[in-house]
């Protein structure tokens, strides 16, 4: 018998620890970094608009490489693990690098429009999103 698959909440609460997660540790990457700055100058921290651009695209870029590299290393990230939940194929592989890239791209492109893309997961039979439908992929329970 296959294993249940998992639903909106059990995904988003993986998701909310793993960007917590990656946050903890950009925090203090970033403080590290200050403190040894620090020792030999002057800090100064400048707040413009490309700084913000920058640093958000940085951070998505951090986040998109974060789940690509859990994804296809062992199926789940430390979110997921925590909540007994992994991520595969429709035929129950381990996702590859491109697949994962792919679900990725489904992931902005079921946020764009007000996260509707996510409400999929609520309606179908195998609670697929878009990010899950575009790189045929499924999230079930362990």
């Amino acid at each position: 018998m296959s294993q249940p698959y998992a639903g909106a909440v059990t995904r988003t609460l993986a998701f909310a620890l793993d960007v917590a997660l990656l946050h903890a540790i950009i925090f203090l990457a970033g403080a590290g970094v200050a403190l040894i700055v620090g020792a030999f100058g002057d800090v100064s921290i400048d707040v413009d608009p490309l700084s913000i651009s920058l640093a958000a695209g940085g951070d998505l870029l951090a986040l998109g490489a974060y789940l690509a590299w859990f994804w296809t290393l062992t199926g789940q990230t430390p979110g997921m693990r925590a909540l007994g939940i992994e991520v595969q194929t429709m035929t129950s592989e381990r996702l590859k690098l491109r697949r994962a890239v792919l679900r990725l791209f489904g992931m902005l492109l079921a946020a764009a429009p007000l996260f509707a893309g996510f409400l999929l997961i609520l309606v179908t039979d195998r609670r697929q999103g878009l990010q899950d439908l575009i790189a045929r992929t499924v999230v079930r329970y362990v």
